[in-house]
C-alpha cells in the first residue's frame, strides 16, 4: 500500500506522516533460538517481520524494525545451540522502553506486538510483552487522569465500554503466530512452521541439512509444502486485519 511505512528503512518524514494519519503500528518480535539445522537463526523473527509486512500490503501501517532476541528459553538446546536467551523480566522491561517511547512521540493507540513463538497462553514471551503493555496502559492513565481516574463519575461506564475498539486496553494488543485453529497445529521447526517460514522467504528452509541431527520436533518438517504455508499466513494477515479494522 501507498501509505504504508516500514521504519527500518525510512524517514522523519514518512514517520510524522504515519503519527498524523494515526496509522497502526506492527511491532515483530522473535527469538534467535536453535531450530534443528535445516532453519536459520532468527526464523521465529523472520515469522513475525513477514506477517507484519504482509498485512501492510494490504493496509496502511507503519511496520517497525523487529525485536530478535527475546525469551527463547532453553527447552530445545542450552548454549551450545548458539539460542540466546534473554530473562523474561529484562524482556518486559525492555519492550516496557520501546512502547513508552512510542507513546511518548506521539503514537499511542493501535500498537500490535506480534510474536512468533510458542502457541501455549500464558508462556513467558508472551506475558512479558502483555505485561509490559498492561504496565504502560495503566502508567498513561494515570498521568493523563491523575491517580483516581477510575473512581470519576466521568469514568463510571469504563468498563461497560472495554469491548469498543477505542478502549484503553485495546491500544497495545498482544498477537501471537502461527495460529493452531482451522485444522493448523503448532509446532517447532517442524510441517507447520516450515512451512510458513519457507511460504514468506523462499529457499529459507534447507530440507537437505535435516537430517545432519537426529531432532525428533523436526521430523514432520519433510512434509512442509507452500499451499500449507500460504493458508497459515492468510490466517494471520487476515486475523490482525480484522483486529486493525475492528
Amino acid at each position: 500500500m501507498e501509505n504504508s511505512f516500514n521504519l527500518a528503512t525510512g524517514y522523519p518524514r514518512e514517520a510524522e506522516q504515519a503519527k498524523k494519519e494515526a496509522l497502526p503500528v506492527l511491532l515483530p518480535i522473535g527469538t534467535m533460538e536453535y531450530h534443528s539445522t535445516h532453519c536459520p537463526y532468527g526464523c521465529d523473527t523472520l515469522v513475525a517481520q513477514g506477517v507484519c509486512e504482509k498485512v501492510a500490503e494490504k493496509t496502511p501501517a507503519m511496520v517497525l524494525p523487529p525485536v530478535w532476541y527475546g525469551v527463547a528459553s532453553y527447552a530445545v538446546g542450552g548454549p551450545e545451540t548458539n539460542t540466546i536467551n534473554v530473562d523474561c523480566d529484562t524482556m518486559e522491561n525492555y519492550v516496557y522502553c520501546i512502547l513508552k517511547s512510542l507513546f511518548d512521540s506521539g503514537f499511542k493507540k493501535n500498537i500490535f506486538i506480534v510474536i512468533a513463538h510458542q502457541t501455549e497462553d500464558y508462556m513467558p514471551m508472551t506475558l512479558a510483552c502483555m505485561k509490559a503493555a498492561k504496565k504502560l496502559i495503566m502508567a498513561d492513565l494515570e498521568q493523563t487522569g491523575g491517580y483516581g481516574w477510575w473512581g470519576k463519575k466521568e469514568n463510571k461506564d469504563f468498563y461497560a465500554n472495554l469491548s469498543e475498539a477505542d478502549s484503553p486496553w485495546n491500544r497495545i494488543r498482544v498477537i501471537r503466530v502461527p495460529y493452531t485453529k482451522n485444522g493448523i497445529g503448532g509446532d517447532h521447526a517442524g510441517v507447520y512452521e516450515c512451512s510458513m517460514l519457507e511460504a514468506l522467504y523462499a529457499g529459507s528452509i534447507k530440507l537437505e541439512r535435516l537430517h545432519d541431527a537426529d531432532d525428533w520436533f523436526a521430523e514432520t518438517a519433510k512434509d512442509m509444502s507452500l499451499e500449507l504455508g500460504q493458508k497459515m499466513v492468510d490466517i494471520a494477515v487476515n486475523d490482525i486485519l480484522a483486529m486493525i479494522k475492528g
